[in-house]
């Protein structure tokens, strides 16, 4: 069910931009699926062992620290480091070489797209420009540009590895808008910022003063950006959909009726 909250018309936008994983790639499958060779070496007592929810708040954990900490590490480095971290605190062995980490770190453009992304990109591109706002390296990215999302093109892509910093900070809102007024002849209000995460995404695109939509997947029970109720009036949020399956049909229908 769409909820509505803005009176903003859904055609008055130009511009989506996009969190990428977690609202169009299903980052839980693919990070569980990549965390195999520590999940296999737990023993069968490990609380955590095939304990899909419990190793990936671990992962969520360390990967916001690590970010916070080293806001310029390359993504796909730093997700090396947040497996050896997870490692520790799991207390299971690794390996004498790096490969292992390095395969994890290497596996972003492994992550499978929803079943709905590609479609519902393909459909809204027909009336909107679409801009990425992720927080990996331009390298992973693309890996899922041209694998998972099917060669999706994307109008500008802006990373955490350009910007220098990773979400939630307002200032990758910043350089996005910043940028993409030079790059895109686009303002501010053209944006609907759309993405999962509430912590990473809504809380920060309310700051830097653009209308967001929802798209909420799992809702409350999604591993990575808080519960709705965490927030408060910190989010604002203009439109709320299931899914991008969800949304695209929205969107013809506004378009429909303008027509």
């Amino acid at each position: 069910m769409a909820h509505q909250t803005s009176n903003r018309p859904l055609t008055s936008f130009k511009v989506l931009s996009f969190d990428v994983y977690a609202t169009l790639v299903d980052w839980e499958t693919g990070i569980y699926t990549a965390l195999g060779p520590l999940n296999s070496r737990m023993p069968a007592g490990h609380a955590s062992k095939d304990n899909k929810r419990a190793l990936l708040q671990l992962y969520t954990r360390l990967e916001g620290t690590l970010e916070h900490e080293n806001p310029n590490l390359k993504y796909s480095e730093l997700l090396g480091r947040v497996y050896v971290e997870m490692a520790k605190e799991l207390d299971v062995s690794l390996p004498q070489t790096d490969e292992e980490s390095a395969l994890f770190g290497a596996s972003v453009g492994t992550w499978p797209a929803f079943p709905d992304t590609v479609d519902a990109l393909k459909q809204l591109s027909r009336h909107y420009m679409l801009v990425v706002l992720s927080n990996v390296d331009a390298e992973s990215f693309e890996r899922t540009r041209t694998g998972p999302l099917e060669a999706t093109v994307f109008d500008a892509v802006y990373t955490a590895q350009q910007i220098g910093s990773y979400k939630p900070d307002v200032r990758n809102f910043e350089y996005m808008i910043h940028h993409a007024k030079r790059d895109l002849g686009v303002q501010k209000e053209d944006f609907l910022h759309t993405a999962q995460a509430l912590k990473h995404d809504h809380v920060p695109a309310k700051k830097a003063g653009l209308k967001s939509c929802w798209i909420e997947r799992a809702g409350d029970e999604a591993i990575i950006g808080g519960k709705l109720g965490d927030f408060g009036d910190e989010v604002e949020l203009a439109y709320r959909y299931k899914t991008m399956a969800e949304m695209a049909e929205a969107v013809n229908k506004a378009f429909l009726v303008e027509e």
